[in-house]
């Protein structure tokens, strides 16, 4: 069995005063997709930021691929393979939708020609962004918002793509267009963990899933397995 592309090992955060992640542990597969499943409340987002770097973890470790990552600043998480597509987009609403994606390449080394190259598979990924590439990307639709935030999140090349609330507020149609553009990632490689409160809709797209409660990570498993699980259809699929 390939050893896992991310390790995470009692893993305590939070902000201020308030602890919200409890010693969470788990690992996330090589080349597959994986989701994180959960209530309102559960940790599913302060795990993400806590991933990217963007509140630091008090204890435990996060090892990407052999490298620890705890501690260090979103830019160096960005640096050593992870990229993160926030809740909300959090896209850089005045600016085009050219220019948000040419941020996902600011730590890049690699010169112009390679992140142009980039920036037409992106194009070619997301042909809706050809056509709005010089709009400003803060009168996009959600959907649209969406493939901005996703595609500028690839154009740092990362080894990890972690995507939080991947359908929230967009329509069936656009999410089955967003997972059928991430399954063709997936085939190239990528790795990939969503975030996910349709629990139909993460255990449908990714092969490996994540059960969060209150700041801890209760069970994970194969997506199918739970999928098939009575517990986890009473709890979060509306049927027994």
């Amino acid at each position: 069995m390939a050893e896992p592309l991310l390790r995470i090992s009692g893993l305590d955060a939070g902000y201020g005063d308030v602890q919200v992640l409890w010693g969470v542990s788990l690992e996330v597969p090589r080349a597959e997709i994986s989701c994180l499943v959960g209530s309102n409340g559960a940790g599913k987002t302060t795990l993400m930021r806590a991933l990217s770097g963007l509140i630091e973890a008090r204890s435990g470790s996060i090892v990407l691929d052999g490298k620890p990552l705890a501690g260090a600043s979103p830019e160096a998480v960005l640096g050593a393979g992870i990229a993160h597509v926030p809740e909300g987009r959090r896209l850089f609403a005045a600016m085009s939708v050219r220019d948000n994606l040419l941020m996902g390449a600011y730590l890049r080394r690699d010169g112009k020609a390679a992140i142009g190259s980039d920036l037409e598979k992106a194009f070619a990924m997301f042909p809706i962004l050809r056509q709005r590439s010089m709009q400003d990307a803060g009168t996009l639709s959600g959907g649209e918002q969406q493939m901005c935030a996703i595609a500028r999140g690839l154009m740092g090349r990362p080894r990890l793509l972690l995507i939080d609330e991947l359908s929230l507020g967009l329509a069936p149609l656009v999410v089955d267009e967003l997972c059928e553009r991430l399954r063709a990632l997936n085939r190239e490689g990528l790795t990939i963990l969503v975030v996910e409160q349709d629990v139909a809709i993460a255990l449908e797209l990714a092969s490996t899933a994540f059960v969060m409660d209150t700041g801890r990570v209760t069970r994970s498993g194969a997506s199918a397995a739970f999928a098939d699980d009575p517990a986890i259809r009473e709890a979060y699929l509306g049927t027994i």
